[in-house]
């Protein structure tokens, strides 16, 4: 009888998976590619705001992106609409800023409990991911992080093959 409620409880603890995309874009890339990943799993989706969004042209935001990583700054963001408590899986954006995660992503791992979780994370760049993807796992403690992929664009036009990313997805709607 015991080993029979295991069995309902693992069930019913897999009906109820719930998988949230998480992201952060700046300038429009990682939306697109959070948009695409989103299509294709129907997930919710959670985009990261910052309080006060940044401004200024592109060289400026650079420069304050730059500073705002050096010193471990974690600008305020915006409320959430979902409550990441209620996911078990999260599947995290970001760009990369200066070798790592953006600094509004580093305000939410900093502020959530990502023990238990699985997180899936992918990161748009310019064509080098430096260490982000080591620095997301290890800003997630407790979680099990799963490989990252890494999508390049070059300005706003993708670099990295849609089928590369839909291969990547395939392996999360897998597990």
């Amino acid at each position: 009888m015991c080993s029979n409620l295991r069995k309902i409880v693992s069930l019913n603890k897999e009906a109820f998976m719930k998988i949230l995309l998480l992201y952060y874009s700046y300038g429009g890339n990682t939306h697109r590619a959070a948009r695409h990943i989103q299509k294709i799993l129907g997930c919710d989706v959670q985009e990261i705001l910052t309080v006060t969004p940044y401004s200024g042209d592109y060289n400026s935001v650079v420069s304050q992106g730059q500073r705002e990583v050096e010193e471990g700054y974690e600008p305020p963001v915006r409320p959430f609409d979902k409550d990441l408590n209620h996911y078990d899986t999260v599947i995290l954006g970001t760009p990369v800023w200066w070798y790592t995660f953006a600094p509004a992503v580093k305000t939410v791992l900093s502020a959530a409990d990502w023990n238990g979780k699985t997180v899936y994370p992918f990161a748009t760049n310019g064509g080098w991911i430096g260490h982000a993807f080591r620095d997301m796992k290890k800003a997630c403690a407790g979680a099990d992080v799963k490989q990252g992929l890494n999508i390049r664009f070059d300005g706003d036009q993708m670099q990295t093959s849609i089928a590369e990313i839909d291969r990547w997805t395939a392996e999360i709607k897998e597990e």
